[in-house]
């Protein structure tokens, strides 16, 4: 049976596949090798994977994961994998490469990641082909979970939200300024943090100032990102939750920078799983 993992920052979604159909879905913690240890990793792996594996036999895994795109990033994954499943084929690439080949399979295109991270590619139905650096939610990731989140939070900080949707958010997620930048200063995975208010956008989108956040941050990624590839008959599609819950503002947003966005898909499991049973 074949295992194939999507791993974002948040949550890791785990598929066994046996000729074709779903055999058994698990979810973990996010894994990424830009943010942990490779003993990390493993502990991860050992402690929430193995587990829910029981007695099933695995005779190949596809790992795609955000901070897989770098080859001593994809040894790190591979190794910790490896220590367990030592006797099977293990690939791993990022969760950009899963993205273009659930939303393009073997067909060309515009590929976009909106989750807690974001990023694109322009696909050419094999392989990537053409990559702006996301650069993560310090200095890039436009329209992500997490840089949405930073820029309510600033908002929230520096008193750019009404009283009322400002102490709406405080009490929702029991924070307090000193916590905040606790959480993003001194503790581990700060894109998670920021990343986990995408639902108080959605709840709250129509109050002006969080809909103006939600729309420059998807008018950001079209104009820094997608806009900078070959246009001309190009298909664009997006994967992730962040794109898929706020996706009448990601087509308005498309629509005035000029962009038709034709497919927006939550997860790239479904299409994975298509794409590897057809190849």
């Amino acid at each position: 049976m074949l295992l194939i993992a999507d791993s974002g920052s948040t949550k890791t979604h785990w598929c066994i596949v046996n000729n074709g159909e779903i055999y058994k879905q698990i979810f973990t913690k996010g894994i990424n090798p830009f943010y942990q240890s490779e003993s990390e990793i493993r502990s991860e792996i050992e402690s929430f994977l193995l587990p829910e594996l029981k007695n099933e036999f695995i005779s190949h895994i596809c790992f795609y994961g955000a901070g897989c795109s770098f080859a001593n990033k994809k040894a790190m994954v591979s190794n910790a994998l490896g220590h367990f499943f030592n006797h099977i084929p293990i690939e791993v690439d990022s969760d950009l490469l899963a993205a273009a080949r659930s939303l393009f399979g073997n067909s060309q295109g515009i590929a976009c990641i909106l989750g807690t991270g974001s990023n694109s590619c322009y696909y050419d139905g094999s392989q990537i082909v053409e990559n702006i650096s996301p650069l993560g939610f310090i200095l890039g990731d436009e329209g992500s979970g997490a840089v949405l989140g930073k820029v309510l939070v600033a908002d929230c900080l520096k008193n750019q939200l009404s009283n009322n949707l400002r102490d709406k958010f405080l009490k929702q997620y029991d924070l307090t300024p000193s916590t905040i930048l606790e959480h993003v200063y001194k503790k581990t995975f700060p894109n998670r943090f920021l990343a986990q208010f995408t639902p108080f956008l959605s709840e709250n989108i129509q109050d002006p100032a969080i809909f103006n956040i939600v729309y420059t941050g998807f008018c950001d990624f079209f104009r820094r990102n997608v806009m900078q590839y070959e246009m001309e008959g190009a298909k664009v599609r997006f994967i992730g939750s962040v794109g898929y819950y706020l996706k009448d503002i990601l087509l308005k947003a498309a629509a005035d920078c000029g962009v038709y966005v034709d497919v927006v898909e939550q997860s790239p499991m479904a299409g994975l799983i298509k794409f590897h049973s057809n190849n």
